[in-house]
């Protein structure tokens, strides 16, 4: 099966790279629940898509398992310098515009269900409303991370043309997004 058509729309939504992998090439490990639980990143019960209110991890990692494709994709934000977390953010907040283009880039060259997932919390919004008690504001376009459904993205990328760090004064973001079947055509 030729992928090219989705590397290409990933490619033209701004993706600096993509690939397609195989379900079999996503490593998973509930461990990433526990670093979530952490909150190292503070979004941990602060934001939807993030844990605990995502969803239970074995519950995540088995839907994971459940699409035979992936289109795996990056984004490489060029920061001032290794502690430039102003730089990291914006480039969060960018990365998850992408995952929006990206997705309305495929989702014609699709069938079936998908399943998109993006960089540590969803970021869409400024704040999320989660520590406000009210409702996601954006529900179909809001996206959990790879990590929160225990995907080991380090190890996911190694075997790619994907490269989990860029050089110095960078950081790299990655989204993948889940399928069952490319249209023909």
């Amino acid at each position: 099966m030729n992928y090219d058509r989705l590397v290409a729309a990933a490619r033209e939504a701004g993706a600096a790279k993509a690939t397609v992998i195989n379900r079999e090439q996503i490593v998973l490990s509930r461990s990433f629940r526990d670093i979530c639980a952490g909150n190292g990143c503070g979004n941990y019960g602060r934001c939807w898509m993030c844990p605990p209110d995502v969803g239970e991890i074995d519950t995540l990692m088995e839907k994971v398992g459940c699409f035979p494709r992936g289109l795996l994709y990056q984004s490489i934000v060029p920061l001032e310098d290794s502690f430039d977390i102003e730089g990291m953010t914006a480039g969060a907040r960018a990365h998850a515009r992408l995952s929006l283009r990206v997705d309305d880039a495929v989702r014609p060259l699709l069938l079936g269900e998908r399943f998109h997932l993006s960089c540590g919390g969803c970021r869409l919004c400024d704040r999320c409303t989660k520590p406000d008690g009210l409702p996601c504001r954006h529900p179909e376009q809001a996206l959990p991370s790879l990590e929160s459904c225990g995907i080991d993205v380090y190890n996911t990328v190694r075997d790619t043309d994907l490269h989990y760090t860029n050089g110095q004064n960078t950081v790299t973001f990655f989204g993948l997004l889940l399928f069952s079947e490319v249209r023909h055509g």
